[in-house]
């Protein structure tokens, strides 16, 4: 056999490894103790700042092609990166639903980095610890000990999972051996119209375009309509659709309103519906004591997505897709080529995780989430979820007793939305001011919101799905807003032209 050009038997051989271990080791103890006073001091800085222009200049830089000091390597990290984060950890960050972490699981994803195991399955403690923690989610839903479920990215992917599972069982065809176009009646999926916008990628993605997917009108506290939906499902049939599958929402990203999922068991029941629940804001008030009783009805689902990197506040990222037929769970993804075959014992004797989902590479989410939930135990993370529920609460109630400000929408758990009234604007004017007090919260380091439409009313959004959140940060939230409200109103110079006329931006979700 010919060797490779270049390297010859007296070629040293090179490896990633440092060659100083004991150099390593001092660097790493000063990252764990910067990461430790990086949490600890986290209420001291601001939520979010912009990135001066050189900070953006140097992630423009060309590709490294000779070594760096690997202290001088982590030196960038921590003037570039550390210092400009996202800011979701900090306790005033609510403009997107996402969960603020914890240390413990930080250490979980730095020890499975470690390990490196690969998830795709096996037979090694990864594999059952990955399962182990799927059997825990389970239990926190009341879905049987024989239902499947894996661990994934996060929503998005859990939703998919899901809806994947709930198309092939109801095609009436062999979906993966012959494709969609075999489907014989084109099936319908319904859900609310305050839908998560990654069910309509689900859609997509599976191959029945966007209009498969209805979405039901909502009542006045922005719950799908149950007597819509059962007019929809007869409109269909006779006009011969297949309906197929509900999507309960246990939490709407607008607003947080969670559906009345035992009115749409029952009724999936007596239309013959996969019936799947969208959880991912909220399928785990079903551990919060005092407010479990508003997802009453999760258990009856077929399959649920959900997010412990939300309410169990693991670091991202970690979403669970649960399915009650493990079977039919397994029958939609499972692929086995002779390099995948299990054997008798061994290595790849254990139960093979990629049989379940998209992926064949997994990484080892569940350390993350295993470690912090032996740490505190699960009362915690249900009182947790209750606190921040009451904080939602106790904000709807400082912005109804505000007179410069209103609540836009009814508050169903954590989510508040709201405005500044800008006495004598409306429409596009007010959405404006409105717009800009956001900004300039963010740009001033005070806390980060995010805005949204609901029922085509522009407004203000603050997600309290943060352990770190205290009332004097709703205090402090109140007393900002109004302040730059006025000093916004003050002078009519002070809004961006681009937000005043008939071009403003679309509100985001």
């Amino acid at each position: 056999m010919d060797t490779p050009s270049g390297f010859a038997a007296t070629t040293a051989e090179e490896t990633l490894d440092p060659s100083d271990w004991a150099d390593v080791q001092i660097l790493s103890h000063r990252i764990v103790d910067d990461a430790v006073a990086y949490l600890r001091d986290v209420r001291e800085r601001p939520v979010w700042r912009e990135m001066p222009g050189d900070v953006r200049d140097f992630f423009t830089a060309s590709l490294p092609q000779s070594p760096t000091p690997l202290a001088d390597v982590y030196g960038d990290v921590v003037e570039r990166l550390m210092a400009y984060p996202m800011g979701n950890i900090h306790p005033r960050f609510w403009a997107w639903y996402m969960g603020s972490s914890n240390f413990t699981g930080a250490l979980g994803d730095f020890l499975a980095a470690i390990q490196g195991s690969n998830l795709g399955g096996g037979n090694h403690a990864a594999a059952l610890m990955d399962s182990q923690v799927v059997d825990w989610l389970k239990q926190m839903l009341g879905f049987p000990q024989s239902a499947s479920g894996t661990l994934v990215s996060g929503g998005s992917m859990a939703n998919i999972i899901g809806l994947t599972v709930a198309r092939n069982a109801k095609a009436g065809v062999d979906v993966r051996e012959y494709g969609v176009a075999a489907i014989a009646k084109p099936l319908r999926f319904y859900g609310s119209d305050q839908l998560h916008s990654c069910h309509r990628k689900a859609m997509e993605a599976l191959g029945l375009g966007n209009r498969a997917l209805r979405r039901i009108p909502t009542d006045a506290g922005l719950r799908i309509d149950i007597d819509a939906l059962r007019k929809a499902i007869a409109e269909d049939r006779k006009a011969g659709f297949k309906p197929a599958c509900v999507i309960g929402t246990a939490g709407t990203v607008n607003t947080g309103a969670v559906d009345d999922l035992q009115a749409l068991a029952r009724l999936a029941a007596k239309e013959d519906l996969w019936f799947h629940v969208d959880g991912c804001i909220g399928a785990l008030i079903a551990i919060a004591p005092e407010n479990a009783h508003r997802v009453a009805g999760i258990e009856r689902a077929h399959s649920i997505a959900l997010d412990p990197h939300k309410w169990l506040h693991a670091p991202f990222e970690v979403g669970c897709a649960l399915v009650r037929d493990g079977a039919s769970h397994r029958n939609a993804f499972a692929v086995t080529p002779e390099y995948l075959e299990s054997t008798p014992r061994g290595l790849a004797s254990g139960q093979w995780l990629h049989d379940y989902g998209l992926q064949t590479s997994r990484g080892f989410r569940a350390l993350k989430v295993w470690m912090a939930l032996k740490e505190h135990g699960i009362e915690k993370f249900g009182r947790l979820i209750d606190q921040n529920i009451a904080q939602g609460y106790i904000l709807a109630g400082q912005i109804e007793a505000e007179p410069a400000l209103e609540l836009t929408a009814p508050t169903s758990i954590n989510i508040v939305c709201f405005r500044y009234r800008g006495d004598g604007l409306a429409g596009e004017a007010l959405k404006a001011l409105n717009t800009e007090i956001m900004l300039r919260l963010q740009e001033e380091g005070i806390a980060a919101l995010s805005d949204t439409t609901v029922h085509g009313q522009h407004c203000l959004r603050v997600a309290i799905n943060n352990h770190r959140t205290r009332r004097e940060d709703l205090d402090l939230l109140v007393r900002e807003t109004v302040r730059l409200g006025r000093e916004i109103s003050r002078s009519d110079a002070a809004l961006p032209s681009p937000l005043v006329g008939e071009g403003g931006r679309e509100a985001a979700g």
